[in-house]
């Protein structure tokens, strides 16, 4: 059949780290596993929540099938006790394409540890499939906001067309994406179709190890046509990715002990280096790198699926 429940959750909490917004340098005080300085750990309160969370994970109606993860240790970090409740009932894929969100700069953000350093060293226990490949990579030197969206839906669009392609026409499927702040917000905005006015609106709720699900809309009342998958935001004015998406639980935290922790939303853009570089015209640079090789200009994502 296809998917037609997609499950977001943000990281549990996560050991702070600091950036100079001028020189680039990330710095932490905690030891980061993949000597990243942005690559930081859970904190021992946010290991507690991936184990409330995943208890919660495991008896979830319709169960996972699916598990997409941003690279980053504390993504994989939470989801690891559900996938050793899970055990092999799920396909865990790492994505580089919903990772984190980076402002843009004047320098390079730090990349990810490596798919085989990820699977051998840290997370062996996950069985990351070794053969997906990233539906597309960000930029190094950060992202507008419009721009972060443009990524996600490409994307979900790829993710979703995937799991579409893949599964047998017994059941119909779940997906679990664990993923950032900014990113789970732009999930939501690109699923539903509806980006608001105003990018700061607190629409889609981001809290530590929170649970959002949203339920595929019946074709009857699908908006998109294929033409229209040919403009990087085809899924804005209600149309959504994959034919568009009903959010039926935002955010929720029932399962969490301490409740809703952390929550965030966006404060405008986010940018670092020289303020006369960032504020003046946008240079010309490349985009996200997308998954068969090729890089998109700079807001000229566009979803197939």
């Amino acid at each position: 059949m296809v998917v037609k429940t997609i499950y977001v959750t943000r990281h549990a909490l996560r050991a702070p780290y600091t950036v100079d917004a001028a020189s680039g340098q990330y710095k932490t005080r905690f030891p980061s596993p993949t000597a990243i300085p942005n690559d930081v750990p859970l904190t021992a309160h946010g290991v507690a929540q991936s184990r409330e969370l995943a208890a919660a994970l495991t008896n979830l109606d319709p169960p996972i099938d699916y598990i997409y993860s941003s690279p980053l240790y504390r993504c994989l970090q939470t989801i690891e006790p559900a996938v050793a409740l899970l055990q092999e009932h799920v396909k865990v894929r790492v994505d580089n394409g919903i990772g984190e969100w980076y402002g843009r700069a004047t320098f390079d953000h730090p990349s990810p540890a490596s798919l085989k350093l990820l699977s051998t060293q840290f997370f062996p226990l996950l069985r990351i499939d070794p053969e997906y490949v990233h539906s597309c990579t960000p930029p190094a030197s950060g992202e507008y906001i419009q721009e972060l969206h443009d990524r996600i839906a490409y994307a979900l669009a790829r993710i979703i067309g995937d799991v579409d392609k893949e599964t047998g026409p017994e059941k119909d499927v779940a997906v679990l994406i664990c993923t950032h702040a900014a990113t789970l917000i732009a999930i939501g905005r690109c699923l539903t179709g509806r980006m608001p006015e105003n990018v700061d609106e607190d629409d889609f709720l981001a809290p530590c190890a929170g649970l959002t699900k949203f339920v595929r809309r019946d074709p009857a009342t699908r908006m998109h046509s294929n033409g229209d998958m040919d403009r990087c935001n085809y899924w804005i004015d209600g149309r959504g990715v994959g034919g568009g998406w009903d959010c039926v639980t935002n955010g929720n935290c029932d399962h969490l002990a301490g409740g809703a922790e952390r929550t965030w939303h966006f404060w405008g853009e986010e940018t670092f280096g020289d303020p006369k570089t960032i504020s003046g015209p946008r240079p010309v640079v490349e985009g996200p790198v997308l998954r068969d090789g090729q890089t998109a200009a700079r807001g000229n994502v566009k979803s197939k699926m």
